[in-house]
């Protein structure tokens, strides 16, 4: 019987690899852009056609590599960045195992130009499939310029499993956030569709996080600042009044590299806890410099999870960080000395003399002495405002009930009147408002207790389900239209549901730059606030990923009978518990919301009769 365990082909391995590294576009334009970086690039430019299925090109300034180096680093685990395994814990680049090239390789066409300073031609190499095509010498600029055409060309089931344009975009947007925030003083440019979508020049750290989520998140933005003996940190979080319902702009890097990390997160909440809503979460950019031989961030491999030798102390830098930072910026009110009406303070003379400030009193005066009493001279009569004048014939005015041949009666605006069985008489037996919260009506099985804010949920939903599919939104314009400025991820969303809104109601205008011109909204929306809802919208759609326009146009009716749903604490009238009443049991799920929460409970006769005994 011959052997049946052989080594498999390099190009399988390297199929093998990509699955793990490069599980879409977006992991491609991570990797060739940390790579720019690794090679000291100030300047990069990234270049997406169809959401990177057709092409990502990334072009940068950086050092370049020889005819060797270009041919060396589409081998399996060859790397400039680590010589020996003690190299491993002392790693200050973003790529190290020498996989991100030949798996793109594998399973993408590759085109690679570069040149160093000091040549005088470049090379140039193309792979397919792991298959070396062609190389040569080239002119070129200095640098490098990688070309990734039609990924996963040979692994179509890999190619049939990727998402929307749309998602797959927002994915590739995710990704050049994570790096950018990390890398101010280093300009990149994104271009798509040979449109220039994205420009964003060196700044410091504050400017970059402006030109990523927006201009108006800058006076949000606190300032965190600790050195200690097991790391620095320093970034930005935001007021606690600025906390969101969406847990977007989230970030935690540690030197240099964006993680995921719940244990550090839960830091944070735990010190904004106070002063926020529990269903709300606080905005957060967080930089951690800690010594790379006590972290390991070789345990995954797109590397976004990292183990650090001494977590619990970490969590507790942070905390008191957080909580310094909000005590000092937030808490504490400041003193405005530029005030027009702050009081003057003179000006030190040592030329003039010190004295005491005098208080006068009269050692004589006695308060409780009157004129009548005991003759207090000091006593001064009180002035006589006469006010009696102003309750002059009231007094007269009395209600005339029918019948009652012109006796009068004294009116009593508190006293409410009492039907038959000793309610009040606008107010009906059947329905009846607890607490402005529930609304309580009998039913033949005992007392069912209606939830007034999750029924209107319920009810809106159905009625924005029913406007979106049949584009039946009424659409009010605004006299003054409100400006909604995006972030370039929530830009990158928003063409996703932009139908979707329109349908609804809502108007947008593109004024470029992220920005849009809200001209008109729902008709049924009272008091809008319009930029937070379609924001909100926005961060809901992105945190779903969904693929499928069912499931995104019931995350945006859900997200909205959310926002605009009547709140807790608003007193009902019959007419306005009757309406909401009929209109929940005329909807196909009465007894929940459309994200499962409880809307209908009932207490049975027999509950009733035990609590009774």
């Amino acid at each position: 019987m011959s052997d049946i365990i052989h080594l498999l082909p390099d190009s399988i391995a390297n199929q093998i690899a990509a699955g793990e590294v490069i599980q879409r576009p977006a992991s491609v334009v991570k990797e060739l852009v940390e790579n720019s970086l690794d090679a000291g690039a100030s300047h990069i430019q990234i270049l997406i056609k169809d959401a990177g299925r057709t092409l990502v090109q990334v072009i940068d300034n950086g050092k370049g590599m020889s005819l060797t180096d270009v041919r060396m680093a589409f081998e399996r685990h060859a790397t400039s960045k680590i010589k020996s395994a003690d190299d491993l814990f002392s790693l200050t680049t973003m790529g190290f195992r020498g996989e991100a090239l030949p798996s793109i390789a594998a399973v993408a066409q590759v085109e690679v130009k570069t040149r160093r300073p000091e040549d005088e031609v470049g090379s140039f190499l193309s792979i397919a499939g792991s298959e070396v095509e062609k190389q040569e010498a080239v002119s070129c600029a200095e640098g490098t310029s990688i070309s990734v055409k039609n990924i996963f060309f040979n692994v179509p089931a890999r190619r049939k499993f990727l998402k929307s344009n749309e998602t797959e975009r927002r994915n590739i947007f995710a990704e050049i956030e994570r790096i950018v925030l990390v890398h101010p003083d280093v300009e990149f440019t994104l271009i798509e569709n040979d449109v220039q979508t994205l420009r964003l020049p060196a700044a410091t750290l504050r400017q970059r996080i402006s030109q990523m989520v927006g201009k108006n998140i800058n006076p949000q933005l606190i300032e965190i600042n600790a050195d200690t003996s097991l790391a620095k940190m320093h970034g930005y979080i935001s007021k606690p009044e600025f906390a969101r319902k969406t847990k977007g702009n989230q970030f935690f890097f540690v030197n240099g590299r964006y993680i995921r990390h719940p244990y550090f997160h839960k830091a944070v909440t735990t010190a904004f806890a106070p002063l926020i809503p529990a269903d709300e979460n606080p905005v957060y950019f967080i930089y951690l410099e800690v010594d790379p031989a006590s972290i390991d961030v070789n345990i995954h491999p797109t590397k976004t999870e990292v183990k650090f030798e001494n977590e619990p102390a970490l969590w507790q830098i942070l905390l008191v960080t957080v909580k310094e930072s909000l005590g000092k910026f937030n808490e504490i009110p400041s003193i405005d000395f530029d005030r027009e009406d702050a009081p003057d303070i003179p000006i030190f003379d040592p030329a003039k003399s010190v004295s005491m400030p005098k208080v006068n009193t009269n050692p004589d005066y006695n308060p409780f002495l009157t004129a009548s009493g005991g003759g207090n001279k000091y006593h001064k009569q009180l002035p006589n405002f006469n006010w009696e004048e102003l309750y002059h014939g009231f007094e007269n005015y009395r209600d005339e009930p029918s019948g009652s041949q012109g006796e009068e009666k004294p009116a009593d605006l508190f006293d409410q009147k009492t039907g038959e069985n000793g309610f009040p008489a606008e107010i009906s037996p059947e329905h009846y408002q607890f607490k402005q919260r529930y609304i309580l009506t009998s039913v033949k099985s005992g007392l069912m207790i209606i939830d007034q804010h999750r029924a209107h949920v319920r009810i809106l939903f159905d009625k924005y389900i029913d406007q979106i599919k049949n584009r039946r939104g009424i659409s009010q314009r605004v006299l003054f239209p409100e400006m909604l400025d995006l972030s370039a991820a929530e830009a990158s969303a928003l063409p996703a549901i932009i139908d979707d809104l329109e349908a609804l109601g809502f108007e947008l205008s593109n004024l470029g730059n992220n920005t849009f011109a809200i001209q008109g909204i729902p008709s049924e929306i009272e008091n809008p606030q319009s930029a937070t809802l379609i924001r909100s919208m926005i961060d809901k759609s992105i945190e779903t990923e969904s693929n499928l326009k069912d499931d995104m146009r019931e995350s945006i009716a859900l997200s909205l009978a959310n926002q605009t749903a009547m709140p807790y604490g608003r007193t009902l009238s019959l007419d306005e518990m009757l309406l909401i009443v009929n209109q929940l049991f005329a909807t196909s799920t009465p007894n929940f919301t459309p994200d499962g929460r409880t809307v209908i409970a009932v207490i049975s006769d027999e509950e009733l009769g035990k609590k009774m005994k």
